[in-house]
């Protein structure tokens, strides 16, 4: 079973750097996209940086030129940089993957269309 597992979250002050890894493990061969959401408390989840397994990425609006999202595909890793870090970034960030590879031991599988959570990291902006 796929599962994605994320680490780095915590309490910082404003204008410090936090940075965010999620590992994909459950015989992931690779991940198509990967990348990260979050969800603030009474707010919808959402997205905040993704990068394709080619190193292209998107990210939100708000994050753009403080945040840097990067992977490692041999270890089936996303990061999430995030400097310049503002109370409003407050939130539980998850990790998220689609189109996912597996190797079943015999054959290989496309999740085609199938979103990947992971449980949320929280972040906190606070002095």
């Amino acid at each position: 079973q796929v599962q994605l597992v994320e680490s780095g979250g915590g309490l910082v002050q404003p204008g410090g750097s936090l940075r965010l890894s999620c590992a994909a493990s459950g015989s992931v061969v690779r991940a198509n996209v990967m990348g990260w959401y979050r969800q603030a408390p009474g707010k919808q989840r959402e997205l905040v940086a993704k990068m394709t397994s080619v190193g292209s990425a998107n990210y939100a609006d708000s994050v753009k030129g403080r945040f840097t999202v990067s992977r490692d595909n041999a270890k089936n890793t996303v990061y999430l940089q995030m400097n310049s870090l503002k109370p409003e970034d407050t939130a539980v960030y998850y990790c998220n993957a689609v189109g996912i590879t597996r190797y079943t031991g015999s054959s290989y599988e496309f999740d085609v269309g199938l979103a990947y959570w992971g449980k949320g990291t929280l972040v906190t902006i606070s002095s």
